[in-house]
C-alpha cells in the first residue's frame, strides 16, 4: 500500500483534530482544522484509506508544508 503524506498549505495553529490514528476515512474527510488569523482550514484527506500517524496535536504551532498526518492508501 501506498503512504501518503498530508501536509499544512498555511502557517498556523491545530484548533481541532477530527481523524483519529487507525480511522479510515474518505476522500475529502477533514483530518484536521487549522486556524490562522482567525479562520478556520479544513485540512482535508487526498483520498480515501487510513489515518496511520498523526504528526500534530491541538494547540500546537505548524508551519506551512508541515507534515500533518501519514496515510495509508
Amino acid at each position: 500500500m501506498a503512504r501518503i503524506t498530508v501536509t499544512s498549505d498555511i502557517a498556523g495553529k491545530v484548533w481541532k483534530i477530527e481523524a483519529a490514528q487507525g480511522q479510515a476515512v474518505g476522500a475529502d474527510d477533514t483530518l484536521v482544522i487549522l486556524e490562522s488569523m482567525k479562520m478556520e482550514i479544513p485540512v482535508a484527506a487526498p483520498q480515501a484509506g487510513k489515518v496511520i500517524e498523526l504528526r500534530v496535536a491541538e494547540g500546537e504551532s505548524v508551519a506551512e508544508g508541515q507534515a500533518i498526518a501519514i496515510m495509508e492508501a
